[in-house]
């Protein structure tokens, strides 16, 4: 019976290993070369094969500033002050789901978003956010704030089946995602708490609110 829990532990040992290493040098290649797929695209195609995905990839420099500003102060105001976790959000977000007994605050950065868009899935589990902190350490110590931000808007969904900020820019606006003016930015970033549903709820008075508090707050962004 030990021998068998020790091959058992030994086998679970080496899975670990492997995924380590896969997370690391996917880091390490994409550092330089462009991300055409996520593990969030893939589950989205495979849950529909037959509706494509929608995704092309822009340089950091070929974004709009308006965008950049705008998913940072949606998303991640303390961005470029942190190494990956907002300890003092965490706590936060834990205090509010603590008196509503229920999910309603996370406190994950842009950086801990892209880990587990990259290479992880949805389902919320101790195990997955366990590997969603690994990944997150190994890209911090890996990548610049510009490549984290660079990929994160290359990579975040926008829609049913819509990827990345020059997807969604055409998608909803015609245009490049380079000339996105102030307002269409602010949309964008507003709906990424629930892309899929506020791409058909554009009027909520959730999404309202949310356009506001970015509208208001955006000025003080910092970016790469």
């Amino acid at each position: 019976m030990k021998a068998f829990l020790i091959r058992i532990f030994l086998l679970l040992f080496s899975v670990f290993l492997c995924i380590q290493l896969w997370i690391f040098t996917s880091l390490a290649w994409w550092r330089f070369k462009p991300v055409d797929t996520t593990m969030m695209m893939r589950l989205d195609y495979w849950s529909e094969p037959a509706v494509p995905i929608k995704h092309q990839w822009r340089p950091y420099d070929e974004i709009s500033t308006n965008l950049k500003k705008a998913v940072v102060t949606a998303e991640d105001g303390k961005f470029m002050h942190h190494h990956g976790f907002d300890w003092e959000g965490i706590q936060t977000a834990l205090s509010k789901n603590k008196e509503q007994g229920k999910v309603v605050a996370g406190g994950s950065t842009i950086s801990q978003q892209l880990a587990k868009n990259l290479f992880l899935f949805n389902k919320r589990s101790f195990l997955r956010k366990g590997q969603e902190v690994i990944a997150t350490w190994m890209m911090e110590r890996m990548w610049s704030k510009e490549r984290i931000l660079e990929v994160y808007l290359n990579s975040i969904e926008f829609g049913h089946h819509v990827y990345g900020a020059e997807a969604a820019a055409k998608h909803y606006f015609g245009k490049t995602s380079e000339s996105l003016t102030k307002d269409e930015a602010i949309f964008l970033a507003a709906i990424l708490t629930n892309p899929k549903y506020f791409e058909e709820h554009r009027h909520a008075s959730a999404l309202k609110a949310r356009k506001h508090m970015i509208r208001r707050y955006m000025r003080y962004a910092e970016i790469p």
